[in-house]
């Protein structure tokens, strides 16, 4: 038999009536009478040459033919409704998985959200943060924003902007910090990029003091522990200039140094989706303007 001869609505009226094992009970969620699922149950049986159900006095039971049939016909109209759900203004919704660096989407990206579904509507767009350290393929993702030098193996790597670093404390402690010298007296916050401390104090015309602070694996959570007084973090204070503005958190000097740049990245053996094109075009539209 053809399956282009199965009809859509004798399959539907099998599948609910299998799911709750009732026909009264698919009748209601299929909004029609008990007698019409009835009827198209028992003509698809007729076509297949082949029993679906055992009637029983009370309610129904399977046969291993119906048993068979069900979790293929579930899997099925569970996946056109995944795809039905994803159409929006006459076009598919398409999923675009980007691994983001927690400072970069919490102080530049989640802000400037809005603007971009509202500029590109079919971008189904999931977040996944993290501390730059990613496989973009282990992890199923479409594109990463990493922070570096762009030089990531098997990667196209496009350059967003600079981030330079620069002391970022609570007030309390900023008080006591008059001269880049007086950090050699507080407790210095690490991130996993060692050198970052010693190129400041070096640009500085510092040597640098001993650096036994604690190791953050996030910028983000190394900047909350400084504010939270417990101790001078050094990290791009563009990313946090809400925190600046609202004065929980003080930029004690204006010397910054420079530790790399935000880049959107992706796989090379992967051709660009157009959901990859719009965010990567509005990425670099929205760093210029920054």
């Amino acid at each position: 038999m053809s399956r282009a001869q199965l009809p859509l609505n004798a399959l539907r009226a099998f599948e609910a009536s299998a799911r709750h094992l009732s026909f009264t009970r698919a009748a209601i969620e299929l909004c029609v009478t008990q007698a019409a699922v009835s009827h198209q149950v028992k003509g698809l049986e007729q076509r297949l040459g082949a029993s679906l159900f055992r009637r029983l006095p009370r309610g129904l039971a399977l046969t291993d033919e119906g048993l068979a049939l069900l979790p293929v016909l579930r899997d099925s109209f569970e996946r056109m409704g995944e795809v039905l759900e994803r159409f929006s203004g006459g076009r598919v919704m398409e999923v675009l998985s980007v691994g983001v660096v927690g400072t970069f989407a919490v102080g530049w990206l989640l802000p400037r959200l809005p603007a971009f579904r509202e500029a590109h509507p079919f971008v189904d767009l999931r977040l996944f943060t993290n501390n730059n350290r990613i496989d973009i393929a282990g992890e199923g993702l479409d594109c990463a924003v990493r922070f570096g030098d762009g030089a990531w193996h098997g990667t196209e790597a496009v350059a967003l902007f600079a981030a330079p670093m620069t002391p970022l404390c609570a007030p309390a402690v900023a008080e006591r910090l008059r001269e880049p010298g007086a950090l050699s007296s507080e407790v210095l916050l690490r991130s996993y990029r060692a050198d970052d401390w010693p190129d400041w104090f070096a640009a500085a015309g510092l040597a640098p003091p001993p650096i036994r602070g604690p190791v953050f694996d996030s910028s983000w959570v190394m900047v909350e522990a400084a504010m939270q007084g417990a101790g001078v973090a050094l990290a791009p204070s563009m990313m946090f200039a809400r925190d600046l503005e609202q004065g929980r958190l003080v930029r004690p000097f204006p010397l910054e140094v420079s530790a790399g740049r935000y880049w959107l990245t992706w796989l090379k053996s992967r051709a660009p989706t157009a959901a990859l094109v719009a965010f990567r075009g509005w990425l670099e539209a929205e760093s210029a303007e920054r």
